[in-house]
């Protein structure tokens, strides 16, 4: 027996105008897999960036890397799952942006009953990003309590998360932010402190904050308008961890602008190198489960959309309109 769902497919690469809903068939999982129905899916900026092309898959492509919801049945050699079971993932293949899907079952996690679907879906990805971030994409001379650290987009899913989760290991995290409004933000969610940068120069008000010395890391999801002066933040032996490209990719980089800079390190992080296996991904998922379910870290949904809505879900994330987390509701 097979089942149908909604999915939110493109058959060619474009803009929002690209994202069709269509109604597919869903089958049953094979080894290593399994078959969830979804409450809320998440919406993030690699989407965007799957949708354009500038992460190229074969088409046509279901998108949506997030999602919570309910086992619907099990594959074979399965076991840390079952079904009725509450459950919630980032993972790879796309395709979350659907009322129900067939997946590898090694990046879906049990989720704990003191977390409701919409927050699980708008945590996974971003959660799992912020941590690998804070506690394992580290300077070479590591970060201690009271360190400065720069993080681009501040307000956004993943930003408010981290400046929660910075606050709580102690550090003192300088965001970015368009508006003031989301700098305000950014600062009631724990940054130590903020910064407009469609007003301000970000690089000045970091050495001034920093009494001169600069960041030990710079955490980048901007990419191209942000990445050469973020360089100009960074202390000598400093990490620039780009992790995005909201803006564009970052241009080549000639190694002798680092050492010039001071002996920096540079690194492009993703999440799925992190979670490439079930033991990974479950000890990253339990820190996140810990940090929410403490309540240290709270997760924002900030705005909801129909499934069916997904393309004017886009427009507001790619036009820099939301805060916080974003779900599509099936």
């Amino acid at each position: 027996m097979t089942n149908r769902a909604r999915t939110v497919q493109i058959t060619q690469y474009g803009g929002p105008e690209m994202l069709q809903l269509v109604e597919r068939e869903v089958g049953e999982p094979g080894p290593g897999e399994i078959r969830i129905r979804h409450e809320a899916c998440g919406l993030n900026f690699i989407d965007v960036y799957q949708r354009t092309g500038l992460y190229q898959n074969p088409l046509p492509l279901a998108l949506g890397m997030e999602a919570a919801g309910i086992v619907e049945a099990v594959g074979e050699g399965v076991t840390h799952l079952q079904v009725g079971d509450r459950a919630a993932y980032a993972s790879n293949p796309p395709g979350a942006y659907s009322e129900a899907r067939v997946l590898p079952a090694k990046c879906v996690c049990r989720l704990p009953d003191a977390i409701d679907f919409d927050t699980a879906a708008g945590m996974m990805l971003k959660g799992l990003t912020a941590q690998y971030l804070l506690k394992k994409t580290l300077p070479v001379e590591g970060l201690q309590p009271g360190d400065f650290v720069l993080f681009h987009a501040a307000a956004g899913g993943v930003g408010l998360i981290a400046c929660q989760w910075a606050k709580a290991l102690g550090l003192q995290l300088i965001g970015t932010a368009g508006s003031a409004a989301k700098c305000a933000l950014a600062l009631e969610h724990g940054a130590a402190h903020a910064i407009d940068y469609n007003t301000e120069d970000f690089v000045a008000r970091v050495k001034a904050i920093t009494g001169g010395r600069g960041v030990k890391v710079v955490y980048d999801s901007v990419g191209k308008d942000t990445f050469e002066r973020s360089l100009d933040c960074l202390r000598p032996f400093g990490l620039m961890a780009c992790f995005g490209n909201a803006s564009g990719p970052v241009p080549p980089v000639a190694p002798g602008v680092l050492a010039a800079k001071g002996s920096l390190y540079l690194t492009r992080a993703t999440l799925f190198t992190h979670i490439a296996t079930r033991e990974a991904t479950q000890a990253m998922a339990d820190d996140l489960f810990d940090v929410v379910g403490s309540g240290q870290v709270k997760i924002r949904i900030d705005q909801r959309y129909p499934l069916a809505d997904v393309a004017q879900a886009h427009r507001d994330l790619e036009a820099r309109k939301t805060t916080g987390s974003t779900v599509l509701m099936p």
